[in-house]
């Protein structure tokens, strides 16, 4: 096992004394200072606005990577992935001919104009989802249009794909993988553009998917967002099977592309899904996107509008949507006995979190919600929790866990 190096801050994540003494299992973490000292001040003190911290963010990792192949790139590279990752062969991830070095990815969503792309395997990410991308750039729904619901660990958005477009990032991408390699696999998830009628749907997926076939790894089908008008409706057998038809027509078994769908979808509407997955040949589902669901949150008034949760539009991610989305996850597995793989995303906070998405079926699993609450260190300490995992059920590799529901006992 290959453990990034160690600073003087870290700490043994298992300090049990019935925890067994091999080297392996001594895997220890940087103290976390996010969860401690910069989340409370950023979220209580500070009360920074969750958009422009989410800006910001994306401002210093794309200076980052703007950095280009040089001496000094290459020891920040090395300085991030000493605090951050933690490698292991038992981690790595095989699926479309494409290699994972671990199976915990960036949902779509975060980094939707790829402005780090060469970044995010620096911080221990085994891939990461750029996007959502439309064919026409546009600005989204008017802000304010994120929100923390702390109380839940969650978040509500109703960002509305707001993104430079399809041609932008395929410049953006082609500019980059000119210039030096990129440590993971890319996904791009495609969006419709809002000012494209729903008839005309399959033309504006078509549309981004040609600008950017060749440079993203893998592509993803959007139609669960509850943020653009219709778009949901999309959700539909005729209506995806048109936008499916058209993209795999183009494609010719070039890219693996997927589709994501919503948690509220009713099991014969996910049966639906599954059979056009299917039919389509395509290479797995991405379940789930956010929950349009209020039920059981705490959280009654968002303080930036003053209006009750329950009449602020948007989608929930995080903690809220953990257990719905692990079972759509199990429905889909156990639906096609294993056969097409599923990218389980929804509610990982923990290593925890990860295994139950994995044991249920999800051969790869995406954060976004849990990184904003959790923090940088997240992802190396998720991976040494796997791997911890692994140990105590004799397994040799993550692969072995997928689907097998009984390792969760």
């Amino acid at each position: 096992m290959k453990i990034c190096p160690l600073s003087v801050f870290d700490a043994p994540i298992n300090q049990s004394p019935n925890f067994p003494f091999k080297p392996e299992n001594w895997i220890v973490t940087l103290v976390d200072i996010y969860k401690s000292t910069i989340r409370p001040i950023l979220f209580s003190v500070l009360r920074a606005d969750p958009e422009l911290a989410h800006e910001q963010t994306l401002r210093l990792l794309g200076w980052l990577d703007r950095r280009g192949e040089n001496p000094l790139t290459r020891w920040q590279q090395s300085q991030l992935e000493h605090s951050f990752c933690l490698r292991d062969v038992r981690l790595e991830q095989t699926l479309w001919g494409l290699k994972f070095p671990n199976p915990l990815g960036l949902a779509a969503g975060f980094d939707k104009n790829g402005v780090a792309a060469r970044i995010w395997g620096h911080l221990g990410f085994g891939f990461a989802e750029l996007g959502t991308v439309t064919f026409h750039a546009q600005p989204g729904n008017p802000r304010p249009r994120l929100f923390r619901l702390i109380e839940d660990k969650a978040v509500l958005n109703r960002m509305g794909f707001n993104n430079r477009g399809a041609a932008a990032l395929a410049t953006r991408l082609s500019s980059m993988r000119g210039q030096s390699s990129v440590p993971i696999p890319l996904g791009i998830n495609l969006g419709k553009s809002k000012i494209t009628p729903l008839d005309q749907a399959a033309a504006d997926y078509l549309g981004s998917f040609r600008l950017l076939k060749d440079w993203g790894d893998y592509f993803v089908v959007n139609v669960s967002s509850p943020n653009t008008p219709g778009l949901r409706s999309l959700q539909d057998a005729a209506q995806l099977g048109a936008i499916l038809a058209a993209l795999q027509e183009e494609n010719q078994g070039q890219k693996p592309i997927l589709v994501k769908i919503a948690p509220d979808l009713a099991w014969d509407a996910i049966a639906d899904v599954i059979n056009l997955a299917q039919t389509y040949q395509l290479a797995g589902i991405v379940a789930t996107n956010t929950t349009i669901s209020r039920e059981m949150l705490r959280t009654q008034i968002i303080k930036a509008t003053g209006k009750p949760v329950t009449e602020e539009a948007g989608g929930i991610s995080g903690a809220p949507l953990r257990q719905r989305s692990t079972e759509v996850i199990r429905f889909i597995w156990e639906q096609t006995q294993g056969s097409l793989p599923i990218i389980g995303v929804g509610g990982i906070f923990t290593a925890e979190d990860a295994w139950e998405k994995i044991a249920a079926g999800a051969s790869l699993i995406q954060v976004y919600t849990g990184l904003v609450y959790e923090g940088p260190w997240m992802m190396r300490r998720v991976m040494a929790g796997l791997l911890q995992k692994l140990e105590e059920q004799g397994l040799k590799g993550i692969s072995e866990a997928v689907g097998r529901q009984e390792i969760l006992s």
